[in-house]
């Protein structure tokens, strides 16, 4: 299914400000809380969207690449959430913890407190840390896009046993602070009454239950040191700095639980031949004097190929060509960018007495008396006058 707009998710207009979208989120979030609308699944469905909308919306490096790029931006096509999104892995308890100062540091109020997602016992799901590695591409693979094999050195489940940490299924008591709920209530008395709250309990880490035998491969943590090849898939169009997330290819979690993300900076190789800006391709293509004035044909090269174009008689330098079609293609999808040709002539640092003659006898010619005007300007500035 299509993702939504994050704006249409939370009702806001594309100018809205900061205060205008945490009030939105606030407003859908308690709309579609599993709390108030126990098994249903729309609500709960609108209720992760609403919380991912605001992810976005609410920071705003994620909201200029969301702006620009739309929802590839996000996700570029890696397989989850870019950026450390709700995508795939994420819990309906991460996004209570992670969105609480909406309110007021205790998520879930009126509605039966912080039970998590999926029942009463409150016990923490914990989360593998993300790792981030950066890969260099050249300016074809940009372009076509391309699957990286990855060798990263990351965190595992423990082989022996199976992440858990314990010897076997009786190497656990319950924690004997919290009573394996993995929470502790908490009744303060202050100045405007008694104040109750619920906190993660410090003993057991939220998890209700204490290893009593650790396994004597992990030593009780649950995860192992090792090596992975992971294959990311990039899609063409990505860019300097943009970020990929691949779900669940991060550490694994201690004890259990849900992994990390893999997060993947895209880096380009400066290429030979063309310069990229944006979606565009530049090449500078030098010409030879007799080509300039008679014109011809000249092959040039393309990301993909060679191909052959015309030279008009009387060209100059600075003149831009343009080959459509023949650019970056654009990461949403919308067609693909241009290769501008920038002409250049070639003039000879050494002639022999002969070509001098034929340059002098030239230079009598009307044609070679007066030199025609042209702007000096650099490269962008012709492509800004080219595209007026």
């Amino acid at each position: 299914m299509a993702k939504r707009d994050y704006y249409k998710v939370l009702g806001v207009d594309k100018n809205a400000n900061a205060d205008d979208i945490k009030k939105a989120y606030r407003k859908a979030a308690i709309k579609y809380h599993p709390d108030k609308n126990p098994g249903d699944k729309e609500a709960e469905d609108k209720f992760k969207e609403a919380a991912e909308a605001y992810d976005v919306l609410s920071n705003p490096d994620k909201r200029a690449r969301y702006d620009q790029f739309g929802h590839a931006g996000m996700n570029g096509g890696a397989g989850g959430f870019g950026g450390g999104g709700f995508g795939g892995g994420f819990s309906m308890e991460d996004i209570f913890r992670n969105f609480g100062d909406i309110f007021g540091g205790h998520f879930g109020g009126g509605f039966g407190g912080f039970g998590g997602f999926g029942g009463d016992s409150g016990q923490r799901v914990n989360r593998g840390s993300d790792l981030r590695i950066k890969v260099t591409l050249s300016l074809k693979e940009i372009v076509n896009g391309t699957t990286k094999k990855l060798k990263i050195n990351k965190l595992t489940a423990c082989d022996k046993c199976g992440g858990t940490g314990a010897k076997d299924s009786n190497s656990y008591n319950t924690c004997p602070t919290c009573g394996g709920s993995g929470r502790v209530t908490e009744i303060v008395n202050t100045f405007f009454g008694r104040t109750q709250t619920v906190t993660t309990c410090k003993h057991c880490g939220g998890e209700g239950k204490i290893i009593t035998t650790p396994c004597d491969k992990c030593r009780g943590e649950g995860t192992v040191k090792a090596e992975e090849v992971v294959e990311v898939k990039i899609p063409a169009g990505v860019g300097e700095g943009m970020q990929l997330s691949v779900n669940g290819k991060g550490n694994a979690a201690r004890h259990g639980g849900v992994n990390g993300d893999l997060l993947v900076l895209i880096e380009e190789q400066n290429d030979p031949d063309f310069t990229r800006d944006g979606n565009d391709l530049i090449y500078n293509l030098n010409i030879t004097i007799p080509t300039a004035v008679l014109g011809g044909e000249v092959e040039v090269p393309t990301v993909d190929s060679k191909v052959k174009i015309k030279i008009e008689p009387g060209t100059h330098a600075g003149k831009i060509l343009r080959l459509r079609g023949k650019g970056v293609p654009d990461l949403n999808g919308y067609g693909r960018g241009d290769q501008l040709i920038v002409i250049d002539i070639t003039v000879p640092s050494k002639v022999t007495s002969e070509e001098r003659k034929l340059f002098e006898q030239l230079a009598d010619k009307p044609s070679f008396k007066k030199a025609e005007s042209v702007k000096n300007q650099n490269i962008f500035d012709r492509m800004h006058n080219f595209f007026r």
